[in-house]
């Protein structure tokens, strides 16, 4: 496997890579030149080298390492990152990747979908967007869910995410510390918020067959009541802490997808709520949530194998085998 992006995501992914018997790294790459050259154990500051130094150079690695799979997690915009998905495909070998707009790209990007599900099967391989949100808890896991039921009418997922203890990028992508007014005009501008909710919910309508009228999204500030702080950021009272991001896909006037994501600074009682309409009607609770980072990294890793075995093509998670754990049992 060749570990392609070295950021937050792609770092921990590594290191659960390295700690699985049953994958390998041949391979990593990554542009940020403080990390070009760097044995990746030195990047997970681990107590020895692993012999894999990190390279800026693609087609280098891709030629040397024969490897079967590439995680990618590089970027959440799949006009950014088109580029390298294409040069992974190309070059005969599957990919795995965070991005989130790939997760489910069809009506945000016909083009670019198309694209990579005809190269991916001129080449024989797979490619796959997933994570835990999207990926898992907001969309995978309700659409599960459903499976348990007579007839669904409906479908609400909340998501509460306390990010003060969560790394910077992510406090800075809730727009942390920011005047309202700031917060307003970076998500008219599209550089503010979550990645991936539309997805999530235009998932949920099409495996479960539902011509929506539309989909309304809608992204708010979460106003500090008082003066708060995180390791990253001293926000004052009036300022933001955080967003408040809905999705609801619409049929005659009604919501029969709800979605709500908030994550803010101090966000109390975090968790995942998902409430499936229908008969039965049941409610599944998360308490205190599935933390971010770690589980996104897990999801990555453990669809590796399974989107080596899978047919090729731009493929969804709808498409795996059952996603489960893949290290094994460990003694206690």
């Amino acid at each position: 496997m060749i570990s392609y992006g070295l950021g937050p995501i792609g770092l921990v992914a590594a290191r659960i890579v390295l700690d699985n018997n049953r994958l390998e790294i041949v391979g990593a790459i990554d542009i940020a030149e403080e990390k070009v050259s760097k044995d990746l154990g030195d990047l997970l500051t681990l107590d020895r080298k692993v012999g894999i130094r990190v390279s800026s150079n693609w087609r280098k690695v891709s030629n040397d390492s024969h490897a079967d799979v590439v995680l990618h997690a590089t970027g959440s915009r799949l006009e950014k990152v088109y580029s390298q998905i294409e040069d992974i495909v190309s070059a005969g070998i599957n990919c795995v990747s965070s991005c989130e707009e790939l997760f489910f790209p069809y009506t945000r990007h016909p083009d670019l979908s198309w694209k990579i599900d005809k190269v991916a099967r001129e080449h024989q391989v797979t490619v796959l967007g997933t994570g835990v949100n999207p990926g898992f808890v907001m969309d995978a896991l309700p659409l599960f869910l459903t499976g348990a039921c007579k007839c669904v009418k409906g479908i609400s997922v909340e998501r509460v995410v306390d990010v003060s203890t969560r790394r910077f990028s992510l406090q800075k992508k809730v727009g942390a510390g920011l005047r309202p007014k700031e917060f307003e005009n970076m998500v008219k501008k599209g550089t503010l918020g979550h990645v991936g909710l539309i997805e999530t919910a235009q998932f949920l309508a099409h495996n479960l067959g539902w011509e929506l009228d539309k989909f309304q999204e809608a992204i708010k500030p979460v106003i500090a009541q008082e003066p708060v702080s995180t390791q990253f950021f001293d926000v004052q009272k009036g300022y933001v802490v955080g967003i408040n991001h809905t999705v609801y896909g619409v049929k005659n006037g009604e919501r029969i997808i709800a979605l709500t994501l908030k994550m803010y600074i101090g966000a109390r009682d975090s968790h995942d709520v998902i409430h499936i309409e229908g008969d039965p009607d049941f409610e599944v609770l998360v308490k205190k949530g599935v933390p971010g980072d770690i589980a996104t990294a897990a999801v990555l890793v453990n669809t590796v194998p399974l989107v080596v075995q899978a047919k090729p093509g731009l493929l969804t998670v709808k498409d795996m085998m059952l996603l489960h754990n893949m290290r094994g049992h460990e003694e206690r």
